[in-house]
């Protein structure tokens, strides 16, 4: 439900008329709490019953809707709103346009007020546009973060060693020592804090919607070609009974012999096991790096991890498609959009790619495994870092930008403003609306993109075949990981 809002002159006026407080987060980072400290409120008076000529009448400046307008005005030590002197924020990522686009609803409409008000009354600007690319990043941002510079930055970066290199190496700003900074925030909820979180000190943040990950798709053709109507999966999940173990039976209905000549036509996955076994585990509770607050540990020969494993292996050999021996690595995206398999695990952003896709497909959450009692999505968001070359000062100024920045709009606290861009990749608004909102509520981080020398894919998952089982592989590598983390917890 939008808010009342009013126009930028109104809420100025506001702000001058006001009776000001004090807040503990004054202008310099230094300033400590004061018990007696107080926070204002600048709201619009007018009763949401009130008329529409009622309103005209006493505040020709606001547009009348059914709840008040109120934004909570943050106040210094003498009273006077908290000034950022003019300074020029750039929040720099490696795919953000630096071209203003005009509101097409209700919501980006009070964004855009809310956001405007925010740098008026505060004296900052702020805006997110691509100065990096996503090969030069860390580059970057490790010579900006050495030498310095008069701009006021907050860079995103990429998850992967380059990042735990420029932590370790002392170039990120400690978040911790910022008061202005409440992690236990909703808006955090994607844990990036978590993830960069090291003896106690925070190396980055995230206020981003958390990012869907991996779950199944499945094509609507082939299931009711083999008598199973495909809408019953999303039954299946609403009712909590999507488990292994219902994944399995569906697998032994779909796959066949449909001509009948010896050969397996119609198999029942089709997947990247890069994909597939990380979802497997994650969906039993399991991981394959551990973090107990202190340090890291190996968590992959866990009752969880290797389960799941396990139930993997097995899985592949009895229903994993055959792939044609000149195929390329990637055949198996292409032979899910071909509709020459019923399920594949893949991440949500792979609906995209497949909008030419001549069959219906639907996507639910990874099937449960036998320790979990809920369907989970692993958080792997963006982390937003201030460089450690700048002073307190500066930095708490950042950040104190960048918190009201992305402060959830008044009027709109539940929107959910990542549905529309995801509603044009996927065929049916269940995967959406059932799937994709309940992966962006469960979610976990997960830790072994934080060890460097650690690759996952080459140390684990591509050696896992018919001539090595799991426990051979985690035996196997057991020692590597060993020296891995003794480096990363130095």
């Amino acid at each position: 439900m939008k808010n009342k809002v009013v126009k930028r002159v109104m809420a100025t006026a506001l702000v001058s008329a006001m009776a000001v407080g004090t807040v503990g987060c004054g202008n310099n980072a230094q300033t400590s709490t004061d018990a007696d400290t107080t926070k204002e409120v600048a709201q619009e008076s007018t009763p949401a019953a009130a008329t529409a000529d009622t309103a005209a009448e006493t505040t020709p400046e606001t547009v009348v809707e059914e709840t008040p307008w109120q934004y909570e005005v943050i106040t210094d030590e003498s009273g006077n709103p908290i000034d950022l002197g003019g300074m020029e924020i750039i929040v720099r990522d490696w795919w953000s346009s630096d071209e203003e686009k005009e509101p097409t609803n209700a919501y980006e409409e009070a964004r855009d007020e809310y956001h405007e008000w925010i740098q008026d009354t505060y004296n900052f600007t702020i805006k997110q546009v691509a100065i990096s690319s996503w090969a030069s990043v860390p580059e970057d941002f490790a010579n900006y973060a050495t030498t310095g510079g008069d701009e006021n930055y907050l860079f995103v970066l990429r998850q992967g060693t380059e990042l735990v290199a420029a932590m370790n190496s002392g170039l990120m700003y400690d978040l911790s020592k910022l008061d202005c900074l409440d992690f236990t925030e909703d808006k955090w909820a994607n844990g990036v804090h978590d993830l960069l979180n090291k003896g106690g000190a925070i190396y980055g943040m995230s206020a981003n919607d958390p990012e869907p990950k991996g779950g199944i798709y499945f094509n609507k053709r082939l299931l009711e070609e083999a008598g199973i109507d495909p809408e019953v999966i999303y039954d299946y999940q609403e009712n909590m009974e999507w488990t292994w173990a219902k994944f399995e039976e569906l697998c032994e209905k779909v796959q066949a012999d449909t001509d009948n000549d010896g050969v397996i036509d119609r198999y029942a996955m089709t997947n990247f096991t890069s994909d597939l076994y990380p979802c497997a585990v994650y969906s039993n509770g399991g991981e394959f790096i551990g973090n107990d607050g202190t340090k890291y540990y190996n968590d992959l020969e866990s009752e969880e991890t290797m389960e799941a494993l396990n139930w993997v292996f097995d899985m592949l050999s009895k229903y994993e498609m055959v792939y044609p021996e000149d195929a390329e690595w990637d055949y198996t995206y292409t032979a899910f959009q071909n509709g020459e398999a019923v399920f594949s695990c893949a991440e949500s952003y792979k609906a995209g790619q497949w909008s030419e896709m001549e069959d219906d497909f639907g996507f639910v959450c990874f099937p449960m495994g036998p320790k979990m009692d809920d369907y989970t999505n692993v958080y792997n968001d963006n982390p937003f870092c201030i460089p450690a070359c700048y002073d307190d000062e500066k930095a708490w100024k950042i950040a104190f930008a960048y918190d009201l920045w992305t402060q959830p709009i008044p009027g709109f606290e539940d929107y959910a403003g990542w549905r529309a861009n995801y509603l044009q990749s996927f065929r049916d608004t269940e995967s959406v609306d059932l799937t994709l909102a309940r992966l962006i509520d469960n979610g976990k981080v997960t830790y072994h993109n934080m060890i460097p020398g650690l690759q996952l894919g080459s140390d684990l998952i591509w050696g896992i075949n018919a001539d090595k089982t799991p426990a051979q592989k985690a035996e196997e590598i057991r020692n590597t990981w060993a020296a891995y983390l003794e480096e990363a917890n130095k």
